[in-house]
């Protein structure tokens, strides 16, 4: 009954998840889908990571670093990523891949939403060129899709 309060209003505020993730995923990766703009961390932090995960608002990776971990600039957020959350070139066993693609589970990031399809390919196609950094750019291989 206690599990199903705490549940009830981490749901209702918005609070981080309990449940933990799977290393790796099942689900098929495709790393030829149409990304919402050029993967680079640079877009991927401006267009994904500030805006929806934690340094432009209060969730569970603002500055205070709640959540485990703190997306308040690019260099924090790249840093805490390849701590653990972010296997360079295999999407399928990175954790923010895991987690974004985890759509209804209580993993699932951003909690409260999802998501859509061209924002997490770009997440995927990020990890999978490698996580290059902040200022770095893709590898050639990779182009400015």
């Amino acid at each position: 009954m206690r599990r199903r309060m705490y549940l009830a209003a981490a749901v209702l505020l918005g609070g981080c998840p309990s449940e933990p993730p799977p290393v790796c995923t099942t689900e098929v990766i495709d790393t030829g889908c149409g990304s919402l703009y050029v993967p680079t961390f640079d877009n991927v932090y401006a267009n994904t990571l500030q805006m929806g995960c934690g340094a432009n608002r209060s969730s569970c990776h603002s500055a205070s670093g709640e959540g485990g971990m703190s997306l308040a600039d690019p260099a924090t957020a790249h840093a805490a990523l390849l701590a653990g959350r972010v296997t360079p070139g295999d999407p399928t066993c990175s954790e923010l891949i895991v987690r974004t693609h985890g759509v209804g589970t209580d993993y699932q990031m951003p909690p409260g939403g999802v998501l859509g399809s061209s924002e997490r390919c770009a997440l995927v196609k990020w990890v999978a060129a490698g996580a290059p950094g902040p200022g770095e750019p893709l590898p050639a291989m990779w182009g400015p899709r």
